[in-house]
């Protein structure tokens, strides 16, 4: 039998950004399935299992904060490191007080975002590791180790609640009757995302084997599903269900 793990996640902000306001953030109540499953894949993961997010209870009602902050329009990428690196192309710092005059575009340089983002969120979330093809013999060993680290307070690194600069505090909870319930709050939140990938398709293999070849196999596959918040409660169905609607489209990476 499959052991199901159980965290209480918090934090001082979160925002896990609704896909139809990514311009001007708003946050979800709660964390996605995406957003849950990175807080347990930054204490343990390894490319033979995925985590399952089963369930995500609020321990407390969403408190929204309105923030302003000062962003840099573009990022660097991956393969202009790389040129960097060899020496193939000049180093281009981003300039984040420079104007058009000085970039030549108005891509480039600082703006102003408004995000609505939620204070002092606290959660509890349910998830179980499912083992991939081939790797079954080995859940208790996964179960054992996840369970030592989290205990211990061990990841990878920081877990956060939607954005980096939001990190997550954790522990492990172990009796989980013994718990406070979930507050009393319910929401119909209508279409949400449940990830950005097929977390069923072994795409980190390509991704710690990555050379300018597997690089491209890793293709994002938007999913979402129709969530609801019962009494402080969100159930989450298995990525197999019918529940779980999935894109036929998929993006190709460049970088």
């Amino acid at each position: 039998m499959n052991s199901s793990h159980i965290l209480e996640v918090w934090g001082d902000f979160a925002c896990f950004s609704r896909p139809e306001l990514a311009v001007e953030r708003y946050s979800y109540p709660c964390p996605t399935p995406s957003a849950a499953r990175g807080v347990f894949e930054a204490i343990y993961f390894k490319p033979q299992f995925y985590w399952q997010i089963t369930r995500i209870d609020l321990l407390s009602s969403p408190n929204y904060i309105a923030l302003r902050r000062n962003e840099v329009k573009d990022k660097i990428s991956e393969s202009a490191v790389k040129k960097w690196i060899k020496g193939t192309a000049a180093v281009e710092p981003l300039l984040a007080d420079a104007d058009k005059s000085i970039t030549g575009t108005d891509q480039k340089g600082r703006t102003q975002r408004q995000t609505m983002a939620l204070k002092t969120p606290r959660y509890r979330l349910h998830a179980h590791i499912v083992p991939r093809p081939g790797n079954e013999s080995e859940l208790h060993a996964y179960n054992s180790q996840f369970t030592r680290r989290a205990t211990q307070g061990k990841c990878f690194q920081q877990p956060y609640l939607g954005c980096r600069e939001f990190i997550a505090f954790f522990r492990l909870v172990e009796n989980a009757d013994a718990e406070p319930k979930s507050c009393d709050y319910s929401q119909d939140i209508g279409f949400m995302l449940y990830d950005v990938f097929d977390i069923r398709s072994n795409n980190y293999e390509a991704r710690f084997k990555r050379d300018s070849d597997n690089w491209k196999q890793i293709k994002p596959a938007v999913s979402i599903f129709k969530a609801r918040i019962e009494r402080g409660v969100l159930e989450v169905p298995p990525v197999g269900s019918d529940k779980v609607l999935k894109s036929t489209l998929t993006v190709e990476r460049n970088d």
